[in-house]
């Protein structure tokens, strides 16, 4: 566990390193997932992965859960999804990149602040809407 942000502070912190964190907790969520329920050779487990972890499958997440979002969370991920994209994914829209890193924004934001409980709410939905979508 480590130290949230406080909230004035949290603010500061530009979008992008939202988004690397926010990349890093999820991808380490979602082995977690796949781990605890196919188990395997870890390419198996990897092509596994990439149906939670793709741009276009966070994409679709992060639009069916908008409404459940705060409005808190909500102009976390609009920041994230407007912010200045250093690159673009080679597999994905330039709209599905923006929504899956404005996902990763958000969830890197309630890393960093502290707010696990509601973070880990939010994956076990994504985890739920990729399985419903396959």
């Amino acid at each position: 566990m480590m130290i949230p942000i406080p909230p004035e502070d949290i603010r500061e912190v530009p979008t992008s390193v939202l988004a690397y964190v926010g990349d890093a907790v999820y991808e380490l969520h979602i082995r977690m997932h796949i781990v605890a329920c196919f188990g395997g050779q870890s390419g198996v487990l990897h092509k596994k992965a990439v149906r939670y972890v793709s741009a276009p499958a966070q994409a679709h997440a992060i639009r069916v859960l908008h409404d459940e979002l705060s409005e808190e969370e909500q102009n976390v991920f609009r920041r994230g999804k407007n912010g200045h994209q250093g690159s673009m994914a080679k597999n994905a829209s330039p709209a599905d990149y923006k929504y899956a890193t404005g996902l990763e924004t958000l969830i890197g934001y309630l890393y960093l602040s502290g707010k696990e409980e509601r973070m880990e709410e939010l994956i076990r939905r994504i985890i739920e809407i990729v399985e419903e979508s396959a």
